[in-house]
């Protein structure tokens, strides 16, 4: 009799661990799922805040630059040692590249930054242009880089490698191209000034100084976005670091 109990309560007990064991295998499959879920998760949160650093300094940087040339432009009333054909492609870059400006909302950060590049190139291009005594000191004999044969092949290889062929993705990378040679001109001039002043100087240095912040975030996106990217992100920084 005995024996026949612990037989009977040995099956109950094997019984009910066949019946349990479905869901605890179950609950461990929904950990196990939540757990990559979340490692996964971490690591993009991680990987985005690395982007975001490095565009933040980058950023941060370039605004330190424009800064630093408005100032040396409201304080001294002069634009001499500063390239027009520099600015002016400049200020196509940013309209090209922020053409959904007021179409597409990503952050009040994004947008800010986005009016305050776009306003200030605008702004240097008008005083350079414009104003009556500024544009009395801009070197023009000596600022006579044919900018516009930079546009042309730009947009042409725009719209031969891009990441998908609309208007707003064509235009933004455009800009890219664009931004890479920009400098071109101010290179120029600077080779055949003499005398350049600290805020021009130092103007130049932190727009050097944006665009290798840059390519530190063209590299990262490289081997972390979308492959299709990949080589316009690689020719923008071989082209930025060829001319820097």
């Amino acid at each position: 009799m005995k024996d026949q109990k612990l037989t009977k309560h040995h099956v109950q007990v094997n019984n009910h661990q066949m019946i349990q064991y479905p869901h605890q295998r179950y609950r461990h499959h929904c950990t196990y799922v939540s757990q990559a879920r979340s490692s996964v998760k971490k690591k993009k949160k991680t990987q985005i805040e690395a982007m975001n650093l490095i565009r933040l300094s980058g950023d941060m940087t370039h605004l330190l630059s424009i800064i630093v040339l408005l100032l040396k432009i409201r304080t001294t009333k002069s634009c001499s040692g500063i390239s027009l054909k520099t600015q002016e492609l400049y200020a196509i870059v940013f309209a090209t590249r922020y053409i959904e400006l007021f179409t597409r909302y990503i952050s009040l950060y994004n947008t800010l930054m986005k009016l305050v590049f776009l306003g200030s190139s605008l702004a240097i291009v008008w005083y350079m242009r414009y104003h009556k005594v500024v544009k009395q000191t801009y070197n023009k004999e000596k600022d006579t880089f044919r900018h516009y044969f930079l546009v042309l092949p730009c947009f042409v290889l725009a719209l031969l490698v891009h990441n998908s062929f609309n208007v707003v993705e064509v235009l933004w990378t455009f800009s890219l191209y664009l931004e890479a040679v920009a400098i071109l001109p101010q290179l120029v001039l600077l080779q055949r000034s003499r005398n350049i002043d600290n805020l021009t100087g130092n103007y130049v240095f932190f727009l050097g100084a944006y665009r290798a912040l840059y390519v530190c975030n063209w590299v990262y996106r490289y081997f972390f976005e979308d492959h299709r990217v990949r080589w316009i992100l690689s020719f923008e920084a071989h082209a930025t670091l060829q001319i820097y």
